[in-house]
């Protein structure tokens, strides 16, 4: 796992001069959690919860072990709108405390930092954005699957279905699965019998491999193996509402993959190994 940051803006911050120090500010971080299991953080992420002053954090999809024996204030941001969070990650900034806004998964994947990130701009506040492992990444583990390979899919496409909140057009679902690309779809497993209609309509083959995985990484990790004719029922019969990603595509298939990677074939050079004659 990678730990290093990303800065987005600003300088960093001067050196520390000690915790909640009135005359340095510190940038403020914006960091992924990981999917649910504690020990996927990034280590830069577990090392800013252990120096942070104050933990801004996403709600029941942090797990609680992450934040156990952190000396920070924790704020559980679930039942916030954008002003108050923003208000305290603003307020705890301006006082010299190093701040964490933590967030599921990745942050840049449905973390809605942008807005968050507008108003630390606005008001010259330094940050940095560290990632994290997605949930999506963390499907492909969970299935033991590699997302692409030779001949079958070089394409992933991370996306949700329309509901409450809209998507473009142009990326529809039907119009997606035109690709014929693997896809992981995420926020949408409440709707799954309109997610199959979707494919369907824009090219997948009912034969078309389907996984569902709830709660992926947590302990009541739950997968189910199906295709787009099947998988509607089966996740219906097994309860499934919710914090599942539905992965799609002939990747899944359980077969060996018909071709093989160029990248350990011995008849295949590159600039760190010749070709075998």
């Amino acid at each position: 796992m990678s730990s290093a940051g990303c800065n987005f803006t600003h300088p960093p911050a001067p050196s520390r001069q000690g915790r909640g120090s009135q005359t340095k500010r510190f940038p403020v971080y914006f960091v992924g959690a990981g999917p649910g299991d504690p020990e996927l953080i990034t280590v830069k992420g577990q090392r800013l919860l252990r120096e942070a002053d104050c933990i801004v954090y996403t709600g029941s999809l942090v797990p609680e072990p992450l934040l156990a024996g952190v000396t920070a204030k924790v704020h559980n941001s679930a039942g916030l709108n954008l002003d108050e969070v923003m208000a305290l990650v603003i307020t705890a900034h301006e006082q010299g405390e190093r701040v964490v806004r933590l967030h599921t998964g990745d942050p840049s994947i449905y973390g809605a930092i942008n807005e968050q990130i507008a108003r630390l701009v606005a008001a010259e506040i330094p940050f940095q954005v560290v990632p994290g492992v997605s949930s999506a990444m963390a499907t492909a583990a969970a299935l033991a699957t590699e997302l692409t390979l030779p001949e079958v899919s070089q394409t992933v496409i991370i996306t949700r279905r329309a509901g409450r909140t809209p998507v473009p057009e142009q990326e529809c679902l039907s119009s997606l699965a035109s690709h014929q690309a693997t896809m992981l779809i995420l926020l949408s497993v409440g709707m799954i019998e309109q997610v199959v209609t979707d494919l369907r309509s824009g090219g997948y083959p009912q034969d078309t491999p389907v996984a569902v995985v709830e709660k992926v990484s947590w302990p009541e990790e739950r997968s189910i193996r199906g295709t787009l004719a099947t998988i509607a029922a089966q996740v219906k019969e097994a309860g499934i509402t919710k914090t599942a990603i539905i992965a799609v595509g002939k990747v899944l298939a359980s077969s060996p993959p018909p071709a093989l990677s160029k990248l350990y074939d011995r008849h295949f050079g590159h600039g760190f190994r010749d070709a075998d004659q």
